[in-house]
């Protein structure tokens, strides 16, 4: 038995920053409502909102004077709460990972925040526990009563374990990920969305009515900053990128995948072999025809606002003919295949007319409406087609012994590895037009930490299908149509 601890006091600082940060836009729109009102109305939000900041600080303190956790009788017990006392027992046995991350205050003071997951915190909104900032030798005494308890009081953590490097990111490969990742999007996402909460704080009309006229007669202008813009949010992607991957590395020990990463903030996570449901090969356009692509393992594990544990990335780049080489010799039970069995050349059409559904009534809406302008809507309908077509060309399968191996494109190219024990349902489908040519889909799911996880492939020879689902079910005879 050991004597309750509190976090390191840095704990209650991280924990009233996160508070903080989620009161500034609601801060600054009540402060900009009730400040139309005049003087008073200012100073009174000013008043009322200091208020709010001066509580949020002393709950953040109390919190962390009243969170506390001990050992005891091959358990950890965490206490917290400030006026509901809250208890949790988690017993040393259930706990499946322990995942560490150094952010920049926890890397000031040679801390680290530990996250805790067991069998039954996937699809939570939190992890089973989650300690913000101990030191480096409290987190490896805690993997080591883990370790203890679960190796029948063999004290031996996953760093003590015998370990190999499976794969560590070099400078070439952080910067062909870097320049080939779709970050500008998640980035110019993130300032429109900033921009629609403060569209009631801002008066855009206002400061930006008049600019019509002139921006008709500067178009070149536009387009120069508009270019501009984009360029900047494709470094700010780029830096993100890199610093979120450097000093990527991949170890194995005997039960676990240990995978870190990053920067500024460190962060380790840690995969049981166990709970591994499935591979997945992702290649965008340009990556794949550079001829790189991600691996990402599918884990039974995580919680949803933890979704690395649940769907973690293994090689975030990777040469897809070296991807074999680098873990068939750590995951032998799996099987990297290179040929897969196509969808049949009477489904082409299909894959095509699909896109056609959608795009065909926009290319006659903008001949009718923008008359010669409208031509150029051609080039959408050609593009779509090429889509329709790389998708047609990707699709595919192929058993081999216990393994199903499905690939499709959405608009990655997507490579599914699953092993025939980690298959969760197997389910089949025909449209009334699929019947009519015998074709149909196939869909494979898994056990994931935040549902399911899988796959399907649209359009497969009816033949081809049934001969998935005889592999699959222990009855070699039955209606293709059942899960």
């Amino acid at each position: 038995m050991s004597k309750p601890k509190r976090l390191h006091p840095i704990a209650s600082v991280i924990q009233t920053g996160k508070r903080l940060r989620g009161l500034i836009l609601p801060g600054i729109a009540f402060v900009f409502s009730v400040g139309r009102h005049g003087k008073e109305g200012l100073a009174g939000s000013l008043i009322i909102s200091l208020i709010v900041v001066l509580i949020t600080f002393i709950t953040g303190i109390l919190s962390w004077l009243r969170y506390t956790y001990r050992f005891e009788s091959n358990e950890l017990r965490i206490e917290y709460g400030i006026f509901i006392r809250k208890k949790r027992y988690i017993p040393f046995e259930r706990i499946q990972s322990i995942d560490l991350t150094e952010g920049i205050l926890q890397r000031l003071f040679r801390l680290v925040k530990l996250q805790i997951e067991t069998a039954g915190s996937g699809g939570a909104e939190e992890a089973e526990a989650v300690l913000a900032a101990i030191s480096k030798e409290e987190a490896k005494l805690i993997q080591d009563h883990v370790a203890a308890a679960k190796n029948d009081g063999a004290e031996e953590s996953q760093f003590n374990q015998e370990s190999q490097i499976v794969y560590k990111i070099s400078f070439n490969q952080l910067v062909i990920l870097s320049l080939t990742s779709g970050g500008v999007g998640v980035v110019l996402s993130a300032v429109l969305a900033l921009l629609s909460q403060l569209n009631d704080l801002i008066p855009f009309k206002r400061l930006f009515g008049g600019l019509e006229k002139w921006a008709v007669h500067n178009l070149f202008f536009i387009a120069i900053l508009v270019f501009i813009g984009f360029f900047v949010a494709w470094l700010i992607s780029l830096v993100m990128t890199m610093l979120k991957y450097a000093n990527f590395t991949v170890m194995k020990t005997e039960k676990d995948f240990i995978i870190s990463q990053g920067l500024l903030e460190k962060r380790q996570i840690t995969i049981p072999l166990k709970r591994i449901q499935g591979i997945y090969i992702s290649e965008t356009i340009i990556r794949q025809i550079l001829g790189y692509g991600t691996v990402y393992i599918e884990s039974s594990g995580g919680a949803s606002a933890n979704l690395e544990g649940a769907n973690v990335t293994l090689l975030p780049v990777a040469k897809v003919k070296h991807i074999r080489a680098i873990i068939e010799p750590h995951l032998p039970e799996y099987v990297f295949v290179n040929s897969f069995i196509p969808a049949p050349r009477r489904a082409m059409w299909r894959y095509i007319l699909r896109t056609w559904y959608f795009v065909v009534p926009i290319v006659i809406t903008s001949i009718i409406f923008l008359k010669v302008w409208g031509l150029l809507s051609f080039i959408l309908l050609a593009l779509v087609t090429i889509w329709a077509v790389l998708k047609y060309k990707d699709a595919g399968w192929v058993l081999d012994q216990e393994q199903l191996s499905l690939r499709y494109r959405l608009i990655k190219r997507t490579t599914i590895h699953l092993k025939k024990n980690k298959i969760q349902s197997l389910e089949t489908r025909e449209s009334h037009f699929q019947r009519k040519r015998n074709l149909g889909t196939i869909e494979a799911n898994v056990k994931s930490g935040v549902g399911a996880g899988g796959g399907a492939v649209i359009d497969l020879e009816k033949s081809d299908i049934e001969k998935i689902f005889a592999w699959y079910s222990r009855y070699k005879k039955r209606d293709c149509t059942e899960v």
